[in-house]
Parts: structure tokens; sequence; C-alpha cells
């Protein structure tokens, strides 16, 4: 059964009943889950981002968007326009596959695994997981890779507090680290 099935036949019910709500609307649900990675070094080295854009598009599955830097910084060696990072916003049904692939095999690959933090909510119901190494993904090669590389992802939510949005996401199967 695919998450986003689990999510409308058991996951969607069971928060209903246990966060008190009256009405089916109510439930927190994933709106989007944006993949992001910051590349200072672009600005020396082409191919990092090249490699990154290539790297991000096979893991989720989708077009990758460039981010330019908005103003200079000298001390940083940046100027207008220069590609800073890539980002990916992902919804519906890819949303709900990348989600599956993260947490059932990218997150128990990560050496000495004990959970992730559930203290990274940011008082909304969004969360937010940096992810220090791309070869936790299956779909990448070790082979392949330059070099290692970091990235964040941000699952956003309905969520009014972080209490409703850590329920959603601990039905969906998102290991927390017990502290």
């Amino acid at each position: 059964m695919s998450l986003k099935q689990r999510y409308r036949e058991t996951i969607q019910p069971k928060l209903l009943k246990d966060l008190s709500l009256s009405n089916i609307h109510e439930v927190p649900k994933v709106v989007k889950v944006t993949v992001n990675r910051g590349l200072g070094e672009a600005a020396q080295n082409a191919k990092a981002l090249e490699a990154s854009i290539t790297e991000l598009a096979t893991i989720t599955g989708q077009k990758v968007v460039v981010t330019r830097a908005k103003k200079a910084i000298a001390g940083f060696k940046i100027r207008t326009g220069m590609p800073i990072g890539v980002a990916v916003t992902l919804r519906g049904d890819r949303m709900y596959a990348f989600l599956e692939r993260l947490i059932h095999l990218a997150l128990p690959r990560i050496r000495d695994f004990r959970g992730v933090s559930a203290k990274s909510f940011d008082g909304r119901g969004n969360y937010t997981l940096g992810i220090r190494e791309q070869i936790i993904f299956p779909e990448i090669s070790f082979d392949k890779i330059d070099a290692i590389r970091g990235m964040d992802v941000t699952i956003v939510t309905t969520a009014r507090n972080d209490e409703e949005g850590r329920a959603l996401l601990r039905e969906m199967g998102m290991p927390f680290r017990s502290n």
C-alpha cells in the first residue's frame, strides 16, 4: 500500500480520533516537500552545480531549479546572479513517493542512525531535516559522485502546531529519536 493510500485509509481516521478533531478536513496533511542544497563552492567549481542538479533530479524524479545570488558579497566571492544552490518542490504523488523512500529506505541507511530529532519543527507544524550525505539514497551510485554533499528536506504540513505535525509524521513512519 502506498503512503498516499495509507494516509487516506488509516492515518487520517486515526489522527481525527487522536487529536479529537470534529471534521475530517481539520486533520493535518503534508502539502509539499522541498529539497534544497546550498552550493557555496559553485562560485569556484562549475562541476559542483552540474553534479548537484543531476543528483537532486535523480533522487526526486523532478526538474531542479537553480537558485541565484540576489546581491554580491565580496567576502564570499559571489556576484549578483551567480548560481549558489539548487532546489526542488515536490507535491502530490511525487511528494508521497519521495517521503516513502526517505522514511523507509534512505534514513535507515544512515550510519549509527538512532532516529531524527523531534525538535526540528518551526512552531507551525513544518519539519526540516538536514541530511549530511546524498549516498543514503539508493538511486545515487557511490562511484558516480565527485564529493559528499548534504541537503535540507523541509516537509510543509497543514498542522496548526508542532504537536499535530509530530503526530502526522509519526503516523507516516518518521523515526523520531526518543530523547
